[in-house]
């Protein structure tokens, strides 16, 4: 794709979103007042920049390269088996598996300090709305997707037949940060509304809502939160970088400083909570 195209493409992609999501943020306000042009935007739109014209090819070509590696260890036998199952069931056994691997891994990532180092890029947003879901170091979007999509590398679905499943998964993710509360009713705990995943960036983060499409993981394994209410704050308990660069290189640089120190006790403290759930 020429820079021109990429462009273009990135333009109508920013256009798009905002077209259909900040309707809903008007009209089903999660957070009342909160303005278009909110503190943190700026930095969360080069997020988004970056995402589009610098990562998403690192992304991919990282996600062909594993499906080609995890390919030559599938014993042809194993792949055989599974492509004569009914396509549905395949889809379904995609679905499931996915939403398991992506489950204990963003628990991981909590719980994990030299993976919150990354993730943490993620849950540094204070104000949550469709464009603060852009805000992810590049790695860190690596290891998710690589989860997401394990289960169809193993079980043999060709990477261009998941480009929709990609595609929703993407769109969902962004929604669910949406400023939106929608009146879901007894669906609620069958769908991953952005109240649930609200409540994931709550600043005192107990371990809950892990998941990404649907909840079902987070009612198995006990780790499903959903109060009538909005979290007060959104963020984390220690210092973080004030511009995209910084955000880039400060989970690379070497640990020991005072701001690695409290990075460790806020993990520690959060794998403590989940232990407690």
């Amino acid at each position: 794709m020429g820079l021109i195209s990429l462009l273009l493409a990135t333009g109508a992609s920013l256009l798009g979103l905002a077209a259909v999501l900040r309707p809903l943020e008007m009209l089903f306000p999660a957070k009342p007042g909160q303005k278009l042009f909110r503190p943190g935007w700026a930095l969360d739109l080069s997020f988004f920049l970056g995402q589009y014209l610098l990562w998403n090819g690192l992304v991919f070509w990282c996600l062909w390269h594993t499906r080609g590696a995890i390919g030559r260890l599938v014993p042809p036998e194993f792949a055989q088996a599974v492509a004569g199952q009914p396509f549905g069931l395949q889809v379904l056994e995609v679905v499931l598996l996915s939403d398991f691997c992506v489950y204990w891994g963003h628990r991981f990532q909590h719980r994990w300090s030299f993976l919150w180092r990354f993730h943490a890029v993620h849950h540094s947003a204070e104000h949550l709305d469709w464009l603060a879901a852009h805000r992810e170091h590049p790695l860190d979007t690596v290891y998710t997707m690589t989860l997401i999509n394990l289960p169809a590398f193993v079980l043999g679905f060709p990477l261009e037949a998941l480009a929709g499943f990609i595609a929703f998964r993407g769109v969902w993710a962004i929604y669910i940060h949406s400023n939106v509360r929608l009146p879901l009713g007894p669906l609620r705990p069958l769908l991953g509304a952005p109240e649930l995943h609200h409540w994931h960036h709550a600043r005192d983060r107990d371990a809950g809502n892990y998941g990404n499409v649907c909840p079902l993981m987070d009612v198995l394994f006990g780790t499903y939160v959903c109060p009538d209410r909005e979290p007060e704050a959104f963020g984390i308990n220690q210092p973080v970088p004030s511009t995209w660069l910084g955000h880039m290189t400060r989970p690379l640089l070497p640990r020991g400083t005072g701001a690695a120190d409290e990075e460790q006790r806020v993990v520690t403290n959060a794998g403590e909570k989940a232990e407690v759930a």
